[in-house]
């Protein structure tokens, strides 16, 4: 992804979330974990045999060698797409160097949960991506199999299936992008809390993402825990849109070109979403955007951390090279691309975070987990109550 400027990479990953389990690596450790590792110490996604055209992949019981000979021209894995957590430097750098291109598949992750039920007899793609617990989801529906890509055992417990279906990549917390400038031209304070959103200057040029995709689910739930709600209750959520719908607010994806263009003032979206268009976006100053973690207007947590991962499916096309790429992605050499857009991979404490992150205080003020396992059961009747209960198309 090309981008303004150099990033500024420093210390300081250990204070972010804690993200991670054990860090360090070795060419293979003692749990079977596979790794490649250059004489500076960066990895590479698979350990090449004797065969320049073979690769050794995956963790534990799951090691296997791949052959490039069975590769495809193009590997099809759902949500991987240009535009969003730098898939595109990812996709870029391993067509570079396994000679394999990804498919710039610019669906959410609800999207790609639809598509894969609807195709669960004849799969045409190879990994679902996407928000964790729609990967769970997939895997409780039956559509996915088993496989842990190298690196597994650096993922935390909570955030992989112990049956290896599905393993977080990356993680990010709900934040409102605005664009500064404007807000100064107009005399609007910044906001703090989500009540500050209420502000009739701010309302009537802000957007939130729809619930299905996995970023407006996540800012969805923000915004409720902001008001005292969980996820047995979202009345809180739903009255909330209900009032900033009033207020001239609506729900939409795809954000990023109006909001640079000034037609969008406020964003609901994730940190990594105005920290890349802080820093690494060319139509947009620097001094034109910034970001807040917001809270309850009483100080209660209002930024949820969301994971992001993958599952494999069942019956998947080209299950070698998608192996491949589930270890590239996991891989100390594709994580470090995550941290490049501000996006927090899953072995954050392995890395230098960037120093542009907010200060680690409005994290610890802001930010929140929910128990994803009943997330899960409880997801696509979240989705729809506030669907419905707003009063948007297509519930």
């Amino acid at each position: 992804m090309p981008t303004r400027r150099r990033l500024l990479i420093g210390a300081g990953a250990t204070g972010i979330a804690g993200l991670a389990g054990c860090s360090g690596s070795s060419d293979k450790d003692s749990s079977g974990s596979n790794e490649a590792t250059t004489d500076s110490g960066s990895e590479s996604s698979g350990s090449s045999s004797s065969d320049a055209n073979t690769f050794e992949v995956g963790y534990g019981d799951y090691q296997t060698t791949v052959s490039a000979d069975a590769f495809p021209e193009t590997l099809y894995v759902y949500a991987v797409q240009t535009g969003w957590s730098n898939w595109g430097a990812l996709m870029e750098s391993f067509n570079t160097q396994y000679g394999v291109a990804l498919n710039d598949d610019q669906r959410s992750s609800g999207e790609a949960l639809s598509h894969a039920r609807q195709n669960a007899q004849d799969p045409n793609h190879s990994a679902m991506n996407g928000g964790y617990t729609y990967g769970v989801i997939a895997r409780n529906d039956g559509l996915t199999q088993p496989y842990k890509p190298a690196n597994y055992d650096k993922v935390p417990d909570a955030l992989k299936t112990d049956d290896g279906h599905v393993t977080a990549t990356r993680r990010m917390t709900t934040a409102v992008t605005y664009r500064a400038d404007l807000y100064e031209e107009k005399g609007i304070e910044p906001p703090e809390t989500w009540d500050d959103l209420k502000t009739p200057e701010i309302a009537e040029s802000l957007v939130f993402q729809p619930p299905q995709a996995a970023v407006g689910l996540s800012g969805a739930l923000s915004i409720n825990n902001a008001y005292g709600g969980s996820l047995d209750d979202i009345q809180p959520v739903i009255d909330y849109y209900s009032e900033l719908s009033e207020m001239g607010a609506t729900f939409q994806g795809n954000l990023e070109q109006q909001f640079t263009s000034g037609e969008i003032e406020t964003i609901v979206e994730y940190d990594y979403t105005g920290l890349d268009l802080k820093y690494n976006a060319d139509s947009i100053g620097e001094d034109q955007v910034d970001i807040a973690l917001m809270t309850g207007p009483n100080g209660e947590s209002g930024a949820l951390n969301q994971p992001y991962g993958y599952a494999m499916l069942e019956g998947a096309p080209n299950p070698e090279s998608c192996k491949l790429f589930m270890d590239y992605v996991l891989s100390l050499e594709g994580q470090r691309q995550f941290f490049d857009a501000y996006v927090r991979p899953i072995r954050a404490d392995e890395l230098d975070a960037p120093d542009e992150f907010p200060d680690q205080s409005e994290y610890v003020d802001a930010e929140f987990q929910v128990d994803y396992g009943k997330l899960v059961e409880n997801q696509e009747s979240i989705i729809t109550d506030i669907g419905q209960g707003v009063g948007l198309t297509g519930y």
